[in-house]
C-alpha cells in the first residue's frame, strides 16, 4: 500500500472538470524504429490524478458496459486511495487478464463509453487505471493466489489458449476444477502471442498472465493440436467431465483476385505469426525470415491491418499503406491505433479497392491495381456499401502485400467432432445463454463461435462458459439455477 498524503476533498462538480489525464509514450519518430511498447503507462501520481475524476455513480453503468464484469468504481476507489495492489486483486476477481485487458480491449466502445463524465467530459481513462494496477502488482512482485476451494474431483480440458481459453480456464481453476489446456502452437496465448504485435502487447505481459493461471493449478501442454493427436471424443473418453472449445477463427480470408499466388502477397495471419510469435524481426538472431519491401500495402481498416502496416515500418518499409474501401469513419479499428499509424507516417487509401495484383517474370509482386469507390446505402453491417466507381482504376506500385480483411473460424474440431453444428460461416452453434455446443458437456466460445471480434469479447464468452460448465458438471440444472440467481437479483434492486 503507498503512502499518500492528505489533500483537499473535490466536490462531485470540481472531480467531472478535472482534465483526462494523458499517458505518456514513445516519440512516434524513435518508436517506429523499434518493437518497444508505444505507451509508457500511467505513474502513480498520474494514476491517482486519473481515478480521482471517477464520481463513484450510485448506479455505475460502465460495469454493465464490462464483459467480464469488473467492479471498475471498486477498484479506481482503491486507486484513488493508493491501494494498487488491492485495485488489482478487486479486477482479478472477476478478470484473470487486466495487465492484457488494460492494453488492448476497446474500453472507448465499452465501459468508457458508457461513464456518464462522457456525456459532457471525457471519460474516466478505466482502461488505462487497469493497465497501471497490474503492472503495478507484477512490477512490485506482490501477485498472491488467492486461496483456492478444496478440489472439486472434476477434470475439464481446454482447448486454445487464446482470451477465452485462459478466462474459463482461470475460473474453474478459482471454483475448484482441475483444468487442462491444450494450445496447438509452442507457446501459450493463441492470437494475444501470434497475433498482436510486441509494441502494443509485450510478450512478457502475456507470459505473466499464463503464469498467474499455473499458480492456480491450471495445467498447459503446448504442441498439442487436439483434432490430430487427441479428438474432443478421446478426450471425454480420457477422464474430462467437460471440453471447452476456444480456438479462435486462425483461417485467414483472401479476396480471390488475380495474382493472388505471387510471391510478397500475405496473409495478415502468416505476415504476423512470424513477425510476432517466431520473431522475424530479429533475423538472423531467430530462425524465421520474413520479406517485407520498400513499398507495403496492408488491405483491410480493422485492428489486424493497422498491426500489420505499423509492423512494416519496424521491419524497414519506406511506405506503409493502408487500402480501404470504405472511408475513415466506417474503419473498425481502435481510435487510438489509427491516430498511431497516422503519428508513424502510414499513408491511408480511403475509398479504394484492389481489382489484381500485377508480378514481374520471377513471380514477384510489384504492382496493384486498385479502383476507386463511393459509399452507398448500408449494407448488413450497418455500414454504408462501397460501390466501385467506373473508369476509376490505377495502379499502386507496390512489392509487398498483406491482406487483412478477416478471418473465419478454425474447421480443424468441427471436422473431427461428428454431431457438432455449426452455421454456414463455419462457426460452432451454441446456446448463447450457457455456450454449450450440441454436443453435451462440449462448450465454446469467442471467435471459433463469432467470428473474428475483440479480445474483451472472447474474454467474456469464457466467463458465461466457466459458470455454465461449472454448473454442467457439478450437476446444477441451468434453469434452476438461472432462476435462482434471478430470484436474487430482484431482491437486491
Amino acid at each position: 500500500m503507498s503512502e499518500t498524503p492528505e489533500k483537499k476533498k473535490l466536490t462531485t462538480k470540481e472531480r467531472m472538470q478535472l482534465p483526462r489525464n494523458v499517458m505518456p509514450e514513445q516519440n512516434p519518430k524513435e518508436r517506429v524504429k523499434n518493437f518497444k511498447e508505444v505507451p509508457y503507462g500511467y505513474t502513480a501520481e498520474l494514476a491517482m490524478a486519473e481515478a480521482e475524476r471517477c464520481i463513484m455513480c450510485p448506479k455505475p453503468k460502465c460495469i454493465t458496459g464490462c464483459p467480464v464484469e469488473v467492479d471498475i468504481p471498486g477498484f479506481i476507489k482503491m486507486v484513488s486511495e493508493g491501494k494498487f495492489v488491492e485495485a488489482a486483486q478487486k479486477i482479478k476477481e472477476t478478470n484473470a487478464l487486466p495487465a492484457i485487458c488494460g492494453r488492448v480491449c476497446p474500453q472507448e466502445e465499452q465501459c468508457e463509453s458508457v461513464c456518464v463524465l462522457g456525456k459532457k467530459y471525457k471519460p474516466v481513462a478505466i482502461g488505462y487505471l487497469e493497465r497501471f494496477v497490474a503492472d503495478y502488482e507484477r512490477e512490485q512482485g506482490k501477485i498472491e493466489v488467492p486461496k483456492l476451494p478444496l478440489s472439486t474431483g472434476k477434470k475439464v480440458a481446454v482447448v486454445g489458449s487464446g482470451p477465452a481459453g485462459l478466462t474459463v480456464a482461470a475460473d474453474l481453476a478459482q471454483m475448484g476444477h482441475k483444468v487442462v489446456i491444450y494450445e496447438a502452437l509452442h507457446k501459450t496465448g493463441g492470437v494475444l502471442i501470434y497475433g498482436i504485435p510486441e509494441f502494443r502487447l509485450p510478450k512478457s505481459i502475456v507470459a505473466s498472465e499464463v503464469d498467474y493461471l499455473k499458480k492456480l493449478g491450471v495445467e498447459v501442454h503446448t504442441s498439442f493440436v487436439v483434432g490430430k493427436l487427441d479428438t474432443v471424443d478421446e478426450l471425454f473418453e480420457s477422464g474430462f467431465d467437460a471440453v471447452f472449445v476456444g480456438t479462435g477463427a486462425g483461417l485467414p480470408n483472401f479476396m480471390k483476385i488475380e495474382g493472388e499466388n505471387l510471391n510478397g502477397v500475405y496473409s495478415a495471419n502468416e505476415f504476423l505469426t512470424r513477425s510476432n510469435l517466431m520473431a522475424a524481426y530479429d533475423f538472423p538472431s531467430h530462425d524465421t525470415p520474413i520479406f517485407v519491401g520498400k513499398n507495403v500495402a496492408v488491405l483491410g481498416g480493422g485492428n489486424t491491418a493497422m498491426d500489420s502496416v505499423r509492423t512494416s515500418l519496424r521491419l524497414g518499409a519506406e511506405n506503409g499503406y493502408i487500402v480501404y474501401r470504405r472511408s475513415r469513419k466506417e474503419m473498425p479499428a481502435r481510435i487510438e491505433e489509427i491516430h498511431h499509424a497516422e503519428q508513424e507516417g502510414v499513408q491511408f487509401h480511403f475509398l479504394t479497392n484492389p481489382v489484381r495484383y500485377i508480378g514481374n517474370e520471377d513471380g514477384w509482386v510489384t504492382g496493384m491495381e486498385c479502383i476507386k469507390m463511393e459509399l452507398g446505402e448500408p449494407d448488413a453491417s450497418g455500414r454504408r456499401r462501397p460501390i466501385p466507381i467506373e473508369g476509376s482504376n490505377f495502379v499502386l506500385p507496390v512489392d509487398t502485400v498483406v491482406v487483412a480483411v478477416g478471418n473465419s473460424s478454425n474447421p480443424l474440431i468441427p471436422q473431427t467432432t461428428p454431431g457438432l453444428e455449426t452455421n454456414k460461416w463455419g462457426n460452432i452453434v451454441v446456446n448463447e445463454k450457457t455456450m454449450m455446443t450440441s454436443r453435451p458437456g462440449l462448450f465454446a466460445g469467442g471467435d471459433i463461435v463469432t467470428g473474428g471480434a475483440t479480445v474483451i469479447l472472447a474474454a467474456g464468452a469464457g466467463k458465461v462458459a466457466a459458470r455454465a460448465i461449472h454448473k454442467y458438471v457439478m450437476g446444477i440444472p441451468f434453469d434452476e439455477e438461472n432462476k435462482e440467481e434471478t430470484e436474487q437479483a430482484a431482491k437486491a434492486e
